[in-house]
């Protein structure tokens, strides 16, 4: 079997694989989060439900670390796997920020019905949005959590987390709530750059699709000018 008749099998096989545990993984990061939300706004819950929240974090955690190895043995593309799917080794690292994965969530139901159910516009705006929610929640739950109880610190409540949250990813920024740890403030600078991008996506998107109709509007009128 020649190289790329490998690599047209390897990729197959990955597809195949995405395509039957992308959807049940998706489920999964749900749970994490749910978890970790739990784990951080109850602080004072019985010992037995902590351990409980612990253990679901751990076991999602190693199913998503299990997932990692199998697609990247399947891959058959060895060290360069890590290279070529770097935003899938970030998010095993930090698991908060699965939400990013929705695309491929997206294009494994999508291989399902053999065709996408919604335009590219739609699929752009439907998966900023939907990342920006999860992704504000999951940055809110890790401030707070950085922030709570330290020194001088103005994030005091989750309700300030979340407006915090809200001001840093559509990057208008009022400076009246403001992380003070370290750690904080290295969600902070996530929290930036995916505001950033996210914003931008819908931007370019929309400028695109005006552009677009535009386009048509002036096609359709030529013929009688």
């Amino acid at each position: 079997m020649d190289a790329s008749s490998r690599t047209a099998r390897d990729d197959s096989r990955l597809a195949g694989w995405e395509d039957r545990l992308e959807l049940p993984l998706a489920l999964a990061s749900l749970v994490y989060l749910g978890a970790y939300a739990l784990h951080v706004l109850a602080p004072g819950m019985p010992a037995v439900l902590h351990n409980v929240c612990l253990a679901v974090l751990y076991t999602t955690w190693a199913a998503f670390g299990v997932d990692y190895a199998v697609r990247w043995r399947l891959s058959g593309r060895g060290p360069s796997f890590v290279r070529t799917h770097g935003l899938d080794t970030v998010v095993l690292i930090l698991p908060l920020l699965r939400p990013l994965r929705i695309v491929k969530v997206y294009q494994a139901m999508a291989r399902r019905r053999d065709e996408p159910r919604l335009s590219l516009y739609a699929r752009v705006v439907a998966y900023a949005g939907l990342a920006t929610l999860l992704l504000g929640f999951s940055g809110a739950l890790a401030v707070y959590q950085q922030e709570r109880g330290a020194a001088g610190a103005s994030i005091r409540t989750f309700g300030d987390s979340l407006w915090w949250t809200a001001a840093t990813l559509t990057t208008v920024g009022y400076g009246d709530v403001v992380p003070v740890t370290q750690a904080g403030r290295i969600i902070a600078v996530g929290m930036m750059a995916c505001g950033l991008a996210l914003l931008g996506a819908v931007t370019g998107s929309f400028s695109s699709w005006l552009l677009q109709v535009f386009s048509r509007e002036g096609d359709e009128r030529a013929p009688g000018s």
